[in-house]
């Protein structure tokens, strides 16, 4: 089972007839099916529906795009240090959206562990894009300011992955239908946890290009997630696990529990209440 989703740190240019982000988000990404989860879940634990939502290492920023989307109120706010790929959404995305949604989208360039973030109900770093944080020190300094950003009640979320098969060099390859999507992990470090990975495409026709998207991150544990929030100031935590198919892989339904599965691969969501 491959994780579903991952956040760029650095790519390479392809050939021109690429379109990198747009195969990146058919390959990996469901914005549309995040929104209502995240949407759900700050329900569950509030009673009542979250107005305002920042996407935290937004990229292209397509989840505050479908979170405009989801009623006339909804306000999203998108952070992300790399102007590349936010300019990418405003060609592509924000041009779909009515005037009223554009109004309610709001970009910032910044670096989430620093930057004077807006006050929103609910917060999410999605994709494992936070696991560049690489020390505790790191994470505790976003997860800090994440804190700070959110109202009364707010709600923090983030998705993560792991199992024994993330702690191998392994290369698996997807047919998306015009195109093949390679997911690679060339090293872990069972010291650091540190782990490498690329995504390799190629479309019908033509040659395959290599670490299009490159990730160097740390493979962080659901206990120390969990444990970094409640240090910073967060009240509780829940996990949020993946069911299984008959075929033991995952079916894409997350419910709240204590206690997983030692699956070889796994992806899982962290939810921080303040």
């Amino acid at each position: 089972m491959t994780p579903k989703a991952r956040k760029r740190v650095s790519s390479r240019k392809p050939k021109k007839y690429f379109d990198k982000y747009a195969l990146y988000k058919k390959a990996v990404q469901s914005p549309d099916v995040d929104a209502e989860f995240l949407q759900g879940v700050y329900k569950e634990l509030r009673g009542k529906d979250p107005i305002s939502f920042r996407e935290d290492f937004c990229g292209t920023f397509a989840l505050s795009c479908e979170w405009v989307k989801l009623g006339s109120r909804m306000i999203a706010h998108g952070v992300d240090l790399d102007p590349e790929p936010l300019e990418y959404g405003r060609h592509q995305y924000l041009g779909k959206l009515s005037p009223a949604q554009k109004e309610r989208l709001h970009l910032m360039e910044g670096n989430v562990q620093t930057a004077d973030m807006p006050l929103v109900d609910l917060a999410a770093a999605m994709n494992f894009s936070y696991f560049i944080f690489q020390t505790r020190d790191e994470m505790k300094k976003y997860f800090s300011n994440v804190f700070r950003s959110l109202k009364d009640k707010g709600v923090f979320v983030v998705d993560l992955f792991g199992g024994s098969l993330c702690q191998d060099a392994f290369e698996e390859k997807t047919n998306k239908g015009g195109f093949t999507y390679y997911w690679d992990q060339e090293s872990f470090d069972p010291v650091t946890h540190r782990a490498i990975f690329h995504i390799h495409f190629r479309l019908k026709g033509k040659p395959r290009q290599d670490r299009v998207f490159t990730y160097d991150w740390r493979m962080w544990s659901l206990p120390e997630i969990r444990e970094i929030m409640l240090d910073v100031g967060f009240t509780k935590t829940h996990v949020y696990w993946e069911g299984s198919n008959k075929s033991g892989g995952g079916n894409g339904v997350f419910t709240r529990t204590e206690k997983g599965e030692a699956c070889q691969s796994w992806i899982a969501y962290v939810v921080g209440e303040k």
